[in-house]
């Protein structure tokens, strides 16, 4: 009868540019010692986050099974990730819809028997062994070679003696079986408090009102985000709703009209892009081209947000699709006159246009409640449409402040008490539960 041996792989992938070049890394260690006992780590080419998540996986438990050929059934590996998708779907929680992933994870629950591994999530931060394979790994394939075990340093970022707690198995259910895991979770929270498992599907009481007293975190039931995790900061969503719809809102380069501060919406002459604006926009270029953040590019129709847009698409090589909801405002006869000759010849439809947001500029334009609602509707569409991805939308003033007024449900005076540059960026990022993340306003590094 074999002795049962029991290992620790980690592993980890990633992509610069989701998809663009990407490497994995995984680790087998001993968890009475912590010391490393096998490294992988590989350049795979272009792929996405996921992909090399999974590929990490595949190494590290080949890696840990040719370590110990002879153990048979007796050997038990316990892997830990920071990626919450490929853990949750191979512990047959999270439903596996993406057809790239399928295969994946086929292979990797043939290289052992099911009931020798276990899984469990870890932050990134405590996963910071595999995650330098990783990069050591997109490192050389940037350098036109292959990853090679002699030349790695990734072990000299662990600690030398750092032991594993291996937590004892989980109940693991076919996929989609949520139920036993957030059963468990209460009767767990339960037993901590001294108190029997509460009956109801929820960690927290909820008073008659229907608002409960405290936020508990959703549960998936049967899905998963086919997306890149996105590390969290600050205030964040907690890890398990998923990578954000993150919208990088790219303001248009300059107008002949633009240092004239003249009003140019829907509704005017459609100027293009001047010399500076046409420099802004590539500078814009180079900015996310270093980035490598940028997987969708949506812009306004309008003329000088499609300039814009072809620049920095031609620069990273992707498509421009374009969103009619986008466009500026129309302001009807204010359409080319600074704010000083509307004060001029229009003062109370100025006033009248400044205090209340169901006011439209003279001549027929559009009020800022008209504006919000086609905002609000573009936003609801390319949130859907590019879930968990980051995409950059090249539009004007008027969309890109009412995005960032709505994210923090501010009142619609809001907007006269923010600044936008020709060519700035400012990003807002959308989680599963309908939160809204402001993450930067007004950013024109990239132009000095």
């Amino acid at each position: 009868m074999s002795v049962a041996r029991q290992v620790v792989v980690e592993a980890d992938g990633g992509s610069r540019g989701n998809p663009g070049p990407a490497g994995y890394g995984a680790v087998v260690i001993d968890p009475a010692t912590g010391e490393p006992l096998a490294e992988a780590a590989e350049y795979i080419g272009v792929a996405t986050n996921n992909v090399a998540e999974y590929r990490g996986l595949i190494a590290g438990l080949t890696a840990a099974k040719a370590l110990f050929p002879d153990a048979g059934d007796a050997l038990r590996v316990h892997v830990r990730m920071d990626s919450k998708l490929v853990v949750e779907q191979m512990s047959g929680r999270w439903k596996i819809k993406h057809p790239d992933m399928k295969p994946l994870a086929a292979r990797a629950a043939a290289i052992l028997p099911p009931s020798s591994v276990t899984y469990e999530w870890i932050p990134r931060a405590q996963n910071k062994h595999a995650d330098r394979l990783a990069n050591e790994a997109m490192d050389a394939g940037r350098d036109g070679r292959q990853w090679e075990a002699s030349a790695s340093t990734a072990a000299l970022d662990a600690p030398s003696a750092r032991t594993v707690n291996i937590p004892p198995p989980a109940v693991q259910g076919p996929p989609g079986d949520h139920a036993a895991g957030a059963a468990k979770a209460r009767a767990a929270l339960a037993a901590a408090r001294g108190a029997a498992a509460p009956e109801a599907d929820t960690l927290f009481p909820v008073p008659e009102t229907g608002v409960p007293e405290a936020a508990a975190v959703p549960e998936p039931v049967g899905s998963s985000p086919e997306a890149a995790e996105t590390p969290q900061t600050g205030w964040g969503s907690a890890p398990d709703l998923g990578a954000p719809a993150t919208l990088v809102l790219l303001r248009h380069g300059e107008t002949a009209l633009t240092p004239e501060k003249r009003f140019s919406g829907s509704g005017g002459t459609d100027p293009e892009l001047s010399a500076t604006g046409r420099d802004q926009a590539e500078r814009a270029a180079e900015h996310f081209a270093a980035l490598g953040i940028v997987q969708e590019i949506v812009s306004s129709p309008l003329r000088r947000c499609r300039e814009t847009a072809a620049t920095v698409a031609a620069r990273l090589g992707l498509d421009v699709r374009i969103d009619e909801g986008l466009r500026e405002t129309d302001f009807g006869a204010w359409e080319g006159l600074t704010f000083g000759e509307v004060r001029e010849r229009y003062a109370d439809d100025l006033t009248a246009w400044l205090a209340s947001p169901d006011t439209a500029p003279t001549g027929g334009g559009e009020s800022f409640a008209e504006v919000a609602e086609r905002v609000a509707a573009a936003r609801d569409r390319i949130v859907a449409r590019y879930a968990g991805r980051t995409v950059l939308l090249v539009t004007h003033v008027t969309p890109i402040k009412t995005f960032v007024r709505l994210a923090l449900g501010a009142p619609p005076e809001a907007l006269f008490r923010m600044e936008l540059s020709a060519a700035s960026i400012s990003t807002v990022a959308y989680y599963g539960d309908g939160n809204a993340s402001v993450r930067l306003l007004n950013d024109t590094s990239h132009l000095r």
